[in-house]
């Protein structure tokens, strides 16, 4: 299994690459969240990867961080994910923002990305629940918090969930209440 390859950065062509390794050329797909990150062509070039073998080809996949790598490869024991799909949709959201489409069960923001339809993103939601965190996700404690203080402060729990559907994700509990204050007094008005 290939886990890592540095080298030379010969060719971009999204969302392919072609990384020189001591004279062998090595074709390796990334994401656009890893496309965008790339140095100038010719510079060295260092990506965790990810080997697929099928009967009728051999596909490196390659990634910026070991997390996008991992949420990768949980995204290809979905049924009916594959590598071009699991590519597309790390390629259409970064990691932090996969997992709180997951974490607040939002198939929606999911649906956007090309080839993923309603059934999938259902799929995706429902399987991942347990399984994906962002780098920077806060526990569900702290969204939590945020829900309870809504509903203390007088709001109803439909609306504190409303509001905590508009929330960043990555917000901290502090944060979280003041944006959901904010949505809330502008529905009020």
């Amino acid at each position: 299994m290939i886990g890592r390859i540095s080298g030379k950065l010969i060719e971009k062509h999204p969302p392919q690459i072609l990384i020189d390794v001591s004279g062998i050329g090595y074709e390796i797909d990334v994401p656009m969240s890893t496309f965008y990150i790339l140095p100038a062509l010719g510079e060295t070039v260092s990506l965790h990867t990810h080997l697929s073998v099928r009967e009728d080809a051999h596909v490196l996949y390659g990634f910026s961080s070991l997390d996008e790598r991992r949420v990768f490869r949980q995204l290809l024991k979905i049924s009916g994910v594959g590598p071009k799909l699991a590519l597309a949709v790390l390629s259409g959201l970064s990691i932090a923002e996969l997992a709180g489409a997951v974490q607040s069960g939002e198939p929606g923001r999911l649906v956007k990305i090309p080839g993923v339809g309603k059934k999938t993103a259902e799929r995706l939601v429902l399987e991942l629940r347990d399984k994906i965190e962002g780098p920077a996700m806060p526990s569900s404690n702290a969204r939590g918090d945020v829900l309870d203080a809504l509903v203390a402060l007088g709001y109803s729990e439909k609306e504190a969930a409303n509001a905590l559907r508009q929330i960043d994700p990555a917000a901290s509990t502090e944060e979280g209440i003041r944006m959901g204050l904010k949505l809330l007094s502008r529905g009020q008005s």
